[in-house]
C-alpha cells in the first residue's frame, strides 16, 4: 500500500493473477486519489500498467478513475516493429479431457505429460498448489527408471530462499536450451515475470487471461511450440457443456460439481475460455490478435470479466492512514485490497531452536518466510484454544509479542492473517523441493534446512519490533540539542535536493530540532544505566550500546514515578511542544486564539499561564515556533509525534498503561506519559545556530481528550482531521518519511558533541 506500511512480517509474494485482480483495482484507485490530491502534492506520481491481457474496461470499473481512462496514454508495438523471432513463431493448440475424482488424482494427467515430453523443456501449469504437488510426485514416479529428466516444482508456498535459486538454476533463458531435459510443474506464479520458454506447454484449463499469459511461456524466443490444454472434470461432461446463466449473481450458490471443476476460478470464466481454445487457429501473438479482433463486445466481456471483490474507497484510504498497531501490536489487515479469496496467509519461519525458547534477537529475513494459507496452518499447528497466555500448539512454535518485545509460545488467538509464526526446524513441515508440506514431525519428516547463521536486523528494524524498542538511540553519546541540530541539517539537505518549497523545508527543520525533546523525560533518562562522564546530564538523546537497561526493563527505572512500560518519547516531545507555545503565546491561533469566545459561551474559563510560567521575549527556537501559523504548528506537531510510527492519528492507552499502579491519583499513563509529568529545562538549537535552554515544561494530556481543551484548544483528533483535509495522506506520509530519514541519518553520525565536555577528573 502507498502509506499503510506493512509490518516487517508481512512478506508475501503475490503472483500476477492476484496483482491483476483486486490489486489492479487498488492501484487504479490509488492513482485516482493521487490525481485528486495533485494540487497539494510535493512530487508528481504516475502509474504505468503493463500486461498482455489488461482491458480498458477493467480500469473503468474503478469509479474514481473511470473518467480518466479515455485520456490515458497508450503504448503498443507498431506493425513495423513486429519482426524477429518473437513474431516468426507457431504454437499449435490441442484440447483434451482428463477426468478426475480429486485434486490429487493426477495419474492420467501425469502419464500424458510424460508422453508429451520429448526432451527440451516441458512446462506444466496447474490451477492449484495441491494439484501441482500431486502432479510433481506422480510424474517423478512415472518417469522411466534411470531417466535423467530434471523435474522441478514451482508454486507460491516456498520460502524466498528456494525461490531465489530458481532463476539461477532453471527459470532463465540460458537454461531453456534444446539439449535440456527438464519438466517444470508450476502454478499461476509463472504467468508473468518469468523469462523462460517451453517447447511443450501442458496447461490446465483456466480463464482466458490466464491462458494467454501461459501461452506466452511456450516458444517464447521463436520457433515452434506445442500447447496442450487439459480439461479436468468430475464427470464425462466437458467444461464447454456447463450451462452458466449470464445473469446469475457470482455469489449465488452453484452446483457443487461445477465449483469443483473450476476451482479456484469462476465456472463462467472457465466455460468461456473452453469455447475460445476450441476456436483459435494457434496461440502465437498474431493468431490471438486476429481471434480477439473478431470478437463482439459481449463475447470479449465474457472472456475478460473483471469484478474485483473489494474496491478501495477514499474513506477507506483515509482510515488506513492511521497505521499504528492495535493494543496487541497487530497491524492493519490490508490483504483484501491486494489479493482475492476468503483465505489469507500467515508466514511460517523455521529456525533451529536450542532450549525452551528462541533467542530474542532472532528475526526472519524475507527469504526465510513461507506464506501458508491460514486454514492449512491451523490444521498443521493444531492449536486447541484455552487461556490467552497458555501455549496451545502441539508443535514448538512462537510468535513475536510487540508489547513485550519477545518471542512467546503460540496460542490459538495468534493464528490470523499477516502473522509470522516461528517454528522449530526440527518439527518439519517444509521440504526445499516441494515447499510447505504441512506434515507432522515424524521419522519420515526431516528437519527443515536453515542457514548456519542469521544476519542481525538493522537498528531501524529493531526499533519497529516492539513498543519499547528504541534502538536508533544506540549511538555515541549525544545531547538532544546537538542531535536535533544534526537531524535538521539532514532534513534541510533532503528537502532542498528534492525541490521542496522553502516553507516545507523550514517546517521539517523545526520538527527535526524538537523531535527528541521528550528524551529529557526522567523515564527516558533513567533508561540509560551508564552515562559515563555525563552522569549529571538529563538531556542525552544517544548513548552507546551496552549503556541501556534491557528491553523488558527499559522504562522501569525512574525512581518515584513507577514503571512506565510502553513509554514513547515522541508523545512527550509533542506535549512539550504544546506546553512551550502555551507558555509564550497562549492566545496563539494554534491554541486558544480562535476558541476563547466559544469557551466563554460554554461557561468555561480558559487556562492562562501565571506570571511565573510566562517566558520572556521568545528567542531562538521559541521565536521560530511563535511565528508559525496554526496550520504550520499542527504539521510540525504531527511530524514530531509520528517520526517513529508508533504514536499517530489517535492517542490510545496500551495494556502496559492499564497495568500501571496509580499511587498519587494523577491517573493512568498514556503511552507511558502521565498528567503532570515534567520535562526538565533542556537546551535546543534554533535556526540561527544558537543553543538556548528551554524552561521546565509540565506535560498535560488535554489534546488526547475529545472536544476543546481550556488549555490548548483543539484536540489531537481534530488537528489530525484538519491536516488530512489540507494536505492529504500522501503528502503527510511523504513528509513523515523525510523526517524519519533525516533522523536515521543523523543517528548514524559519530561526530563529537560540542555540548559534552569530558570531566578532567
Amino acid at each position: 500500500m502507498e502509506f499503510a506500511q506493512l509490518h516487517h512480517d508481512a512478506l508475501w509474494v503475490l503472483d500476477e493473477v492476484q496483482l491483476m485482480d483486486v490489486g489492479l483495482a487498488t492501484s487504479v484507485q490509488l492513482q485516482a486519489f493521487r490525481r485528486e490530491d495533485a494540487p497539494r502534492a510535493r512530487r508528481p506520481v504516475v502509474s504505468w500498467w503493463m500486461s498482455a491481457t489488461m482491458q480498458d474496461a477493467w480500469l473503468e470499473t474503478c469509479v474514481d478513475f473511470a473518467a480518466e481512462v479515455p485520456d490515458l496514454a497508450r503504448t503498443a508495438i507498431e506493425d513495423r516493429e513486429r519482426t524477429g523471432a518473437l513474431w516468426e513463431v507457431t504454437k499449435s493448440v490441442e484440447v483434451t479431457s482428463i477426468p478426475r475424482t480429486t485434486d490429487s488424482d493426477c495419474k492420467a494427467w501425469a502419464e500424458r505429460v510424460v508422453a508429451e515430453h520429448r526432451g527440451g523443456v516441458t512446462l506444466v501449469v496447474a490451477n492449484t498448489v495441491d494439484s501441482a504437488c500431486a502432479l510433481h510426485s506422480q510424474i517423478q514416479a512415472k518417469l522411466a527408471s534411470g531417466a535423467k529428466t530434471d523435474v522441478r516444482l514451482v508454486h507460491s508456498r516456498f520460502r524466498g530462499l528456494e525461490r531465489a535459486t530458481w532463476r539461477e538454476q532453471f527459470l532463465h533463458r540460458e537454461a531453456c536450451r534444446p539439449d535440456s531435459d527438464r519438466i517444470v510443474i508450476a502454478t499461476q506464479v509463472v504467468e508473468a515475470g518469468v523469462d523462460m520458454s517451453a517447447d511443450v506447454l501442458v496447461t490446465e484449463l483456466a480463464p482466458w487471461p490466464s491462458l494467454v499469459q501461459r501461452f506466452g511461456r511456450c516458444a517464447r524466443y521463436g520457433g515452434a511450440g506445442r500447447i496442450l490444454v487439459v480439461e479436468r472434470f468430475h464427470s464425462d461432461a466437458s467444461c464447454a457443456a456447463i450451462e452458466v446463466k449470464k445473469e446469475t449473481d457470482r455469489g449465488e450458490k452453484r452446483k457443487e460439481d461445477d465449483l469443483k471443476t473450476s476451482l479456484p476460478y469462476e465456472p463462467a470464466d472457465v466455460a468461456a475460455a473452453a469455447g475460445a481454445v476450441r476456436e483459435i487457429q494457434g496461440a502465437d501473438p498474431q493468431a490471438l490478435e486476429v481471434f480477439e479482433a473478431s470478437l463482439e463486445a459481449e463475447r470479449r466481456a465474457a472472456l475478460y470479466p473483471y469484478e474485483p471483490l473489494h474496491v478501495l474507497t477514499r474513506r477507506e484510504l483515509d482510515d488506513l492512514f492511521d497505521t499504528g498497531p492495535d493494543l496487541t501490536g497487530a497491524d492493519l489487515d490490508i490483504s483484501r485490497f491486494i489479493r482475492t479469496g476468503d483465505e489469507r496467509d500467515v508466514g511460517v519461519w523455521w529456525w533451529r531452536i536450542e532450549g525452551d525458547s528462541p533467542p530474542r534477537d532472532r528475526q526472519p529475513s524475507r527469504e526465510l518466510v513461507c506464506p501458508v494459507p491460514i486454514g492449512r496452518a491451523r490444521d498443521w499447528l493444531k492449536p486447541k484454544g484455552g487461556d490467552d497466555h497458555e501455549a496451545t500448539a502441539k508443535l514448538r512454535a512462537w510468535v513475536w509479542d510487540y508489547l513485550d518485545g519477545w518471542w512467546r509460545p503460540l496460542c490459538d488467538r495468534d493464528v490470523y492473517p499477516g502473522q509470522v509464526i516461528l517454528v522449530d526446524s526440527a518439527e518439519g513441515g517444509y521440504d526445499a523441493t516441494v515447499g510447505f508440506t504441512g506434515r507432522k514431525r515424524g521419522k519420515n519428516e526431516p528437519s527443515v534446512p536453515t542457514p548456519d547463521k542469521l544476519d542481525a536486523p538493522s537498528a531501524s528494524l529493531r526499533a519497529d519490533l516492539a513498543q519499547d524498542h528504541d534502538d536508533l538511540s544506540v549511538s555515541p553519546y549525544k545531547t538532544i540539542a546537538t542531535h536535533g541540530a544534526e537531524a535538521a541539517d539532514m532534513a534541510r539537505s533532503l528537502g532542498s535536493s528534492l525541490g521542496l518549497s522553502a516553507e516545507a523545508v523550514r517546517l521539517l527543520d523545526l520538527a527535526a530540532r524538537v523531535h527528541d525533546l521528550g528524551k529529557a523525560h526522567p523515564v527516558f533518562a533513567a533508561a540509560i544505566k551508564n552515562k559515563g562522564s555525563f552522569t549529571a546530564r538529563h538531556d542525552l538523546a544517544k548513548a552507546p550500546d551496552g549503556c541501556w537497561h534491557g528491553v523488558r526493563g527499559l522504562y522501569e527505572h525512574d525512581p518515584g514515578s513507577g514503571k512506565r512500560r510502553g513509554f514513547r518519547h515522541e508523545l512527550a516531545s509533542t506535549l512539550g511542544l504544546f506546553e512551550l507555545l502555551w507558555r509564550v503565546s497562549p492566545d496563539h491561533p494554534a491554541l486558544l486564539g480562535t476558541h476563547r469566545e466559544l469557551l466563554t459561551a460554554a461557561g468555561l474559563d480558559a487556562q492562562m499561564p501565571t506570571s511565573s510560567e510566562t517566558s520572556a521575549s521568545p528567542t531562538g527556537f521559541v521565536a521560530d515556533l511563535v511565528q508559525l501559523t496554526a496550520a504550520q504548528f499542527d504539521l510540525v506537531a504531527w511530524l514530531v509525534c509520528t517520526h517513529h510510527g508508533k504514536v499517530r492519528a489517535t492517542w490510545q492507552s496500551t495494556p502496559s498503561d492499564q497495568d500501571f499502579v496509580d499511587r498519587d491519583e494523577r491517573g493512568q499513563p498514556l503511552r507511558g506519559v502521565r498528567e503532570g509529568d515534567v520535562l526538565p529545562a533542556t537546551a535546543l538549537t534554533g535556526g540561527d545556530g544558537r543553543t538556548a535552554e528551554l524552561p521546565a515544561l509540565g506535560l498535560h494530556l488535554d489534546p488526547a481528550a475529545l472536544g476543546l481543551s481550556t488549555r490548548y484548544g483543539s484536540s489531537w483528533v481534530e488537528r489530525v482531521a484538519r491536516l488530512r483535509r489540507e494536505h492529504g495522506p500522501f503528502v503527510l506520509a511523504y513528509l513523515e518519511t523525510l523526517l524519519r530519514v533525516a533522523d536515521v541519518r543523523a543517528s548514524r553520525l559519530e561526530t563529537p558533541d560540542p555540548l559534552l565536555q569530558e570531566d578532567p577528573s
